[in-house]
C-alpha cells in the first residue's frame, strides 16, 4: 500500500497533497491537530464553525476498517483556536506501513499546526484505577516493531512534550477530571493481549497498552510539532478482567466517559498554543 514518497529526504508528496486537500477543505489555519481514537469521536461536534471533509474525499488518506473510527476531519474552532480534528485512524494491523499510518500527522504539521493532540483508547494495567478513566501518556514503549522515522529522522528522549503535560494537568484540575498519568505499552495487534503478555508489560513499567499512537508521536514529534496524548482506559487488561474482551466494550466505555474526556478537551486545547 505504501507509495515509498513520505520518509526521510525523498520529497513528501503524498503528505503535500493531503495537506492541500486538508487545506482547501476548510482546515487552513489550524494550530492544533487532535487525532481522536476508538469511541470518542463525538469531541468533534463541540467545534464552532466546523467543516467537515470525508477521508473518502481525499486520494492521498488511508481509510480505516475498524468500528469506532469514523473517517473524517473536522475543522473548526474551540476556545478561539483554529482546530483540526481527525475522527479516526488507520492502524498497522490493518496492512498499511508505519509511513502511511501517520502520513496524517505530517500533513497537520505541513499545515501548520504547532502541537498535535493523540487520543486513544487502552487496556488497564494498574489495577487500583477506575474503569473508564483518563490517562496522559507520559512516556511510551514501542513493541511493534515498527517505527515512521527515516534515517535523519532518529530522535532521542520521549516524543511527549513536558509544557503541554503540564497545560494538561491544569486543565483536569479545572475541569474537575480525574487524570492519571502512565507509560503506554504500544502493540501491533490486532489481537488482545495474553494474561502472560500483561503481566510481562507490568514488569516493564506499563499503565496501559493498545495498537496505535506510537507512530503517531514519534513522527509528530520529528515534524517539529509538540506531542501529547491521551488514554481513555476503557477496560481492564487481560488477566485483569474477569471477563473477555471485545471492541463494542472498548467503544462502549468511551460514550460512558465522553462527557469528562470532552470537558478535559475543551479546557486543554485553547492552553496547547
Amino acid at each position: 500500500m505504501d507509495d515509498g514518497d513520505d520518509r526521510g529526504d525523498v520529497p513528501l508528496k503524498a503528505t503535500e497533497r493531503l495537506a492541500d486537500g486538508l487545506a482547501q477543505g476548510g482546515a487552513a489555519g489550524a494550530r492544533v491537530a487532535l487525532v481522536l481514537g476508538s469511541g470518542l469521536g463525538s469531541f468533534a461536534e463541540r467545534l464552532e464553525n466546523a467543516r467537515t471533509i470525508g477521508f473518502d474525499e481525499l486520494d492521498d488518506m488511508p481509510k480505516s476498517r475498524v468500528p469506532g473510527h469514523a473517517g473524517r476531519f473536522v475543522a473548526g474552532e474551540l476556545g478561539g483556536v483554529r482546530v483540526v480534528v481527525q475522527s479516526g485512524r488507520v492502524h498497522l494491523y490493518e496492512g498499511w506501513s508505519p509511513t502511511e499510518v501517520t502520513r496524517s500527522v505530517r500533513a497537520f504539521a505541513a499545515l501548520g499546526c504547532e502541537a498535535l493532540v493523540l487520543t486513544n483508547a487502552a487496556g488497564g494495567l494498574a489495577r487500583e484505577w477506575p474503569v473508564p478513566c483518563l490517562m496522559r501518556v507520559s512516556d511510551h514503549i514501542n513493541l511493534q516493531s515498527r517505527t515512521p522515522l527515516g534515517a535523519n529522522e532518529a530522535g532521542s528522549g520521549s516524543p511527549y512534550d513536558a509544557e503541554l503535560a503540564r497545560a494538561l494537568e491544569e486543565a483536569a484540575e479545572r475541569a474537575r477530571v480525574e487524570l492519571f498519568s502512565g507509560v503506554y505499552a504500544g502493540l501491533l495487534g490486532p489481537s488482545y493481549e495474553t494474561p502472560a503478555e500483561i503481566a510481562h508489560l507490568g514488569r516493564i513499567g506499563a499503565h496501559a497498552v493498545g495498537m496505535s499512537t506510537v507512530c503517531e508521536a514519534l513522527a509528530g514529534r520529528a515534524a517539529g510539532m509538540r506531542v501529547a496524548a491521551i488514554s481513555c482506559i476503557s477496560n481492564p487488561a487481560a488477566g485483569i478482567s474477569a471477563t473477555p474482551l471485545d471492541h463494542g466494550e472498548v467503544v462502549a466505555a468511551g460514550k460512558a466517559i465522553a462527557g469528562d474526556f470532552e470537558r478535559l478537551l475543551a479546557e486543554f486545547l485553547p492552553r496547547a498554543v
